[in-house]
C-alpha cells in the first residue's frame, strides 16, 4: 500500500537524519529497497543504531520500512536527500578545485565542512565555482530543485570488449583505490578503450591514452563510462 506524500519542517530534520537519508539514495540509486545492514556499515554505526534511525525517519514519513525488505525513500525524503547530495558534492569541488585538496581526500572533509554551511553559503559557493555539474569523482551534482540529473552510463565491468569512450564517474571512496586510480589516469574524462574482459569476473585490460592497465573486476565495477559501440568488421 503507497504512503500519502507529507510535509516535514527543516528544523524536525537533523544533520544525522540528513546524512542517512543521503546514504539510503546512494545505496539504492534513488529507488531500490536497501537494508540495514548495508545502512550501518556505509555510516560506520551499529545495527541497532541504524534501525532506530530508520524507525524515526519511517514515521516522519521521510522513508518507507518494511522488517526484513528494507528501506526506500518516499518522496519527501528523497528530496532532503538529494539537497543534502547537492551541498556535498559542491562543497568536495570546492575543496578540490580551491583548497587544493586530493580527491581521495574530498569526500570525508565535506562530510565535516558541510554541517556548518548554509544556503547562503552553498548558493556563494555554487555562484564563484561556475555552478559546476559534477563532484571531483565525476558524479552529478543534484540541481536546485532537488533533480538528480541522468548521466546515462554504465559500469565498466559490464560493456563489451572493444567498447570505447570516457570515464564518466568514478563511484569509489577508500583513499587508497582513489589514489592508485589517479595514479593509472582512471579518472573523469579520460578517454579508454576496453581490450578485453577475462571470463568468470576475471580481470579487464584497458588502453588509456598510449598505455596499456589491467585492473580486476571489482575496481571496474566502480569505474562507469560513457561509451561507443564496439565497432563490426564487415
Amino acid at each position: 500500500m503507497s504512503r500519502k506524500t507529507v510535509s516535514v519542517s527543516n528544523d524536525k530534520i537533523s544533520d544525522t537524519m540528513r546524512d542517512y537519508l543521503a546514504e539510503i539514495y546512494r545505496l539504492g540509486h534513488g529507488k531500490a529497497w536497501v537494508n540495514n545492514t548495508a545502512i550501518a556499515e556505509r555510516l560506520d554505526v551499529s545495527g541497532p543504531a541504524a534501525v532506530r534511525m530508520v524507525r524515526r525517519l519511517d514515521k516522519l514519513g521521510l522513508v518507507e520500512h518494511v522488517p526484513y525488505q528494507g528501506v526506500k525513500l518516499l518522496p519527501t525524503g528523497e528530496k532532503v536527500a538529494l539537497l543534502s547530495i547537492r551541498r556535498h558534492r559542491l562543497v568536495e569541488r570546492f575543496l578540490v578545485d580551491q583548497l587544493q585538496f586530493g580527491w581521495h581526500e574530498a569526500h570525508d572533509q565535506a562530510d565535516v565542512l558541510q554541517k556548518g554551511i548554509n544556503q547562503i553559503l552553498e548558493d556563494r559557493i555554487d555562484r564563484l565555482m561556475g555552478h559546476p555539474e559534477t563532484c571531483p569523482h565525476g558524479n552529478p551534482i543534484p540541481t536546485k530543485s532537488g533533480v538528480m540529473p541522468l548521466l546515462g552510463d554504465k559500469p565498466l565491468n559490464v560493456i563489451p570488449p572493444g567498447t570505447a569512450g570516457k570515464i564518466s564517474r568514478v563511484r569509489e571512496r577508500h583513499e587508497d583505490k582513489l589514489q592508485y586510480m589517479e595514479s593509472i589516469g582512471l579518472v573523469p574524462r579520460a578517454s579508454f578503450e576496453l581490450i578485453s574482459r577475462a571470463p568468470f569476473d576475471g580481470p579487464l585490460r584497458l588502453k588509456l591514452g598510449q598505455n596499456e592497465q589491467v585492473i580486476g573486476h571489482e575496481l571496474a565495477s566502480s569505474i562507469w563510462v560513457l561509451s561507443k559501440p564496439p565497432m563490426v568488421m564487415v
